[in-house]
């Protein structure tokens, strides 16, 4: 259903996929961003370690923007999903928070690790580069190969 209807599918049409009546829907997931932050856990516990296997990759520039460009992926599997990303990055108190801040220091280690070699602008936050691969990601949701292009323009820079 989210992947063909987005972050505004249907909860009765989701609950009926599922096999479900949709009061028991609502009983495990109280809102649809309740919903949204169980099927984010998973996409974050996969960048998670997707970052700790690339940190044993030769280049560490490349290894970061590989990174950055399965983050962007993951989180434009369905239309609207960037922005569920953005309240849960923003939310200390949700119940996405531990897989979130996995997420967040694993990828941090490709960053600092690109910083240190050189790779990465040494004045810059690890958030920031987060926010701006989410942005990227909202700006794009629809179109994989813009999200590609917008990404390479951001590593070199518009007047480096």
């Amino acid at each position: 259903m989210f992947l063909r209807d987005g972050a505004d599918a249907s909860l009765e049409g989701v609950a009926r996929l599922a096999g479900v009546g949709i009061g028991t829907l609502y009983r495990h997931f109280p809102t649809r961003q309740d919903l949204l932050e169980a099927m984010l856990a998973g996409v974050y516990d996969e960048l998670a370690a997707r970052a700790r296997g690339l940190l044993a990759a030769p280049a560490p520039g490349e290894a970061l923007l590989t990174w950055l460009r399965a983050f962007i992926e993951q989180v434009t599997v369905f239309r609207g999903m960037p922005a569920s990303v953005m309240v849960t990055l923003k939310d200390e108190r949700s119940e996405l928070n531990p897989s979130c801040r996995a997420m967040r220091a694993a990828g941090e280690e490709l960053f600092v690790r690109a910083q240190k070699g050189g790779l990465a602008p040494a004045d810059t936050a690890f958030d920031d580069v987060l926010r701006l691969a989410n942005a990227i990601a909202m700006a794009t949701e629809n179109d994989p190969a813009a999200a590609n292009r917008l990404l390479a323009l951001a590593a070199a820079g518009l007047c480096p």
